[in-house]
């Protein structure tokens, strides 16, 4: 099996090495870059696996990074985990709604969780999709074997974690679930998130869906559920 590739995009140099040392201690193949510009060349050069991406980064911000990531069709399935010290809700809104799929707010407390949501990163890259199946309710189609989302007949951009999180509500309308079931499904298993964290995917994906919106019901002290 070949070695995942990392690239760790991080101006503040002391963290840089720092992550680049527990990585390659961990097993990975590790790049570096100090710049947004850089790190969108490199990228396209080294096809990384997981891309550690700073949010204030010079010439380039990391929104900006992981939007051009994203458009590139040879980085598109890049995984992104977005290191920031922006900790807000409405700042972790903007990383997964640019299409990061993970939000680690810095300063870094634990190393040995960090490499765990990357290995959730992973383990979630290499779940397979069956080729046949898609589901359509109340004018609102999820097709697993092409990766696409529609509502009447309308194409939505939606980042995986967003993906997964709708297509788990969908298959089973009606069914209410807790935060930490639709975690598991739309983060991987393991994931260790913020208190709330699911909350801002569903309300990503409620914009995304405009008046479909309402086809997702809060479930009040439980979760979330797709009308029945």
């Amino acid at each position: 099996m070949s070695t995942i590739k990392v690239l760790v995009v991080e101006d503040y140099r002391p963290l840089a090495e720092t992550l680049e040392y527990q990585l390659r201690r961990a097993g990975y193949e590790v790049f570096r870059a100090a710049d947004g510009r850089d790190a969108v060349n490199q990228a396209k050069l080294i096809l990384p696996d997981v891309v550690f991406l700073d949010v204030d980064l010079p010439v380039l911000n990391g929104v900006e990074v992981c939007k051009q990531l994203r458009a590139d069709p040879a980085t598109k399935e890049t995984m992104i985990l977005m290191l920031s010290a922006l900790g807000e809700e409405s700042d972790q809104v903007v990383g997964f709604a640019v299409g990061a799929d993970d939000y680690v707010v810095k300063p870094v407390e634990s190393y040995k969780v960090l490499l765990q949501r990357l290995k959730a990163l992973l383990r979630r890259r290499e779940q397979t999709f069956d080729e046949a199946d898609s589901v359509s309710r109340h004018g609102v189609t999820v097709d697993r074997r092409r990766f696409v989302v529609t509502v009447d007949s309308q194409r939505l951009k939606l980042t995986k974690s967003e993906f997964r999180l709708l297509e788990t509500l969908i298959r089973q309308p009606g069914r209410a679930f807790g935060r930490n079931e639709l975690v598991d499904a739309a983060l991987g298993e393991d994931t260790m998130v913020l208190d709330r964290t699911i909350d801002v995917h569903v309300r990503a994906l409620r914009k995304k869906m405009g008046e479909a919106a309402d086809l997702i019901e809060t479930v009040r002290g439980i979760g979330y559920r797709f009308r029945e």
